[in-house]
């Protein structure tokens, strides 16, 4: 979490960041609790956020990208889960993968889906990040590479290497 605490003034990315690690909790609790969209953003915004940062921290979340996640991943969730399932290799199962790794995934799809305004390795390396406040195990590894195969499906584009890219990455 150190990683992703941000200070008095944050820049727009330092918001977008706690923004995305409390996307993945709202998303978690909407798991486990059953509750809505509507009503775990209006519980993380009132009550959850204020009691669980400092002043810096809930000043620095950027509230309109929170919400447009959780409530993103919830109205396209067949769409992310269909996408997700196509990343997965045939012995992992959606159903097997824990909570809060299935969080990340989802909110990562969700962003590679609907928000091309932020660039595919951008997501992918913000949810590896937000895997590293949760865990210290494989878990942030796993989600880089079936986000990386998600963004690669959904995004190609970004992932073409154009003959310059590979001269000066060989520098």
């Amino acid at each position: 979490m150190s990683a992703l605490r941000a200070e008095e003034g944050a820049t727009p990315t330092q918001r977008r960041s706690v923004a995305r690690l409390r996307a993945v909790q709202a998303l978690y609790q909407m798991e486990m609790s059953g509750s809505s969209a509507t009503t775990t953003i209006a519980d993380f915004q009132s009550q959850r956020m204020p009691r669980e940062t400092d002043a810096a921290e809930a000043a620095a979340l950027d509230a309109e990208f929170f919400g447009d996640l959780v409530a993103g991943v919830a109205r396209h969730l067949p769409g992310i889960d269909a996408a997700l399932a196509r990343a997965l290799s045939a012995r992992w199962n959606l159903v097997r993968i824990e909570h809060l790794v299935r969080a990340c995934l989802r909110a990562g799809t969700y962003e590679l889906m609907a928000r091309p305004d932020v660039p595919a390795r951008v997501v992918i390396t913000e949810y590896v990040d937000v895997a590293h406040a949760f865990f210290a195990g494989a878990e942030p590894g796993f989600i880089n590479g079936v986000l990386d195969r998600v963004g690669r499906e959904l995004r190609a584009p970004e992932f073409v290497t154009r003959p310059n890219d590979a001269a000066l990455e060989a520098r």
